[in-house]
């Protein structure tokens, strides 16, 4: 009798049970699936909006494709930040997510913590770079000129035979390099018990770089006054007490990308 009652129970559970929809989502479909979905739409928003977020490069491009060279110093490799926060590669993400027009592939930087101009020159001849040609050129070179007591007029022969090189290497067109000014260090912990003397030798050492850059019809973007915001905004230096942080790489690049844009890619 047991038996029969229990065999009953479940002949009334089945006959009972909704039958399950045919279109019924799946988990994994539902995942896939979430088109019109407002909380996967924030969290991608905010995705794009964090700082080590660069935009993926198109896998064929279907606009002009530039190479570009960065050449520099600690402040172009990016000292003490990640390599996707310099500002050379931030620069060139801003372009490609603006411009419809341009894609510039990830930059060739030749650059190093402690080098001064002559540095900058040997290297350059080490790695035979005259002999090839890019789309876009940028320069920032002279701090460690500065920091190591060398002379300034040493600083304005040896830069100028630098940017002279790096108009050669856009080929030979002044309108496709631009240089950025040399930040002020004196504006960090570790420059701050000196700060006055450090900011007076780099304004000369800036006003020169702006000068003979301009006489060659190159482009000079001034980013100091941006070096010299700390302490005042906060996250501006890196970890190393001196070096920018990818912050404030990212305001440098902010501040001149468009000019790049209008006026610099052929």
């Amino acid at each position: 009798m047991k038996m029969i009652y229990t065999l009953c129970f479940l002949v009334f559970f089945f006959s009972c049970k909704p039958e399950q929809p045919d279109d019924l989502i799946s988990t994994e479909e539902f995942i896939i699936d979430y088109d019109g979905i407002d909380s996967v739409d924030i969290e991608i928003t905010n995705f794009a909006q964090h700082e080590n977020y660069i935009p993926p490069a198109p896998e064929e491009p279907s606009v002009d494709s530039l190479k570009y060279l960065a050449l520099g110093d600690s402040y172009t490799i990016g000292q003490s930040v990640d390599p996707l926060l310099r500002w050379p590669v931030q620069l060139v993400s801003l372009i490609n997510e603006s411009s419809q027009e341009h894609y510039i592939y990830d930059p060739i930087i030749i650059a190093q913590t402690g080098w001064t101009t002559a540095n900058l020159n040997g290297s350059m001849d080490n790695q035979n770079i005259d002999n090839s040609e890019f789309d876009l050129v940028s320069l920032l070179i002279g701090v460690n000129n500065q920091y190591q007591g060398l002379s300034l007029d040493q600083y304005e022969l040896e830069y100028e035979a630098l940017l002279d090189r790096a108009i050669s290497l856009a080929g030979d067109n002044p309108a496709q390099v631009f240089v950025v000014s040399i930040p002020d260090y004196g504006y960090t912990p570790f420059g701050a018990g000196n700060q006055e003397n450090i900011s007076t030798d780099l304004a000369t050492f800036n006003e020169a770089c702006r000068q003979i850059t301009l006489s060659k019809n190159v482009s000079h973007y001034n980013i100091t006054p941006i070096s010299q915001q700390w302490p005042e905004i906060e996250n501006l230096i890196a970890s190393d007490n001196l070096h920018p942080s990818g912050y404030q790489y990212q305001l440098w690049a902010e501040s001149f990308y468009q000019q790049v844009i209008e006026n610099h890619l052929p």
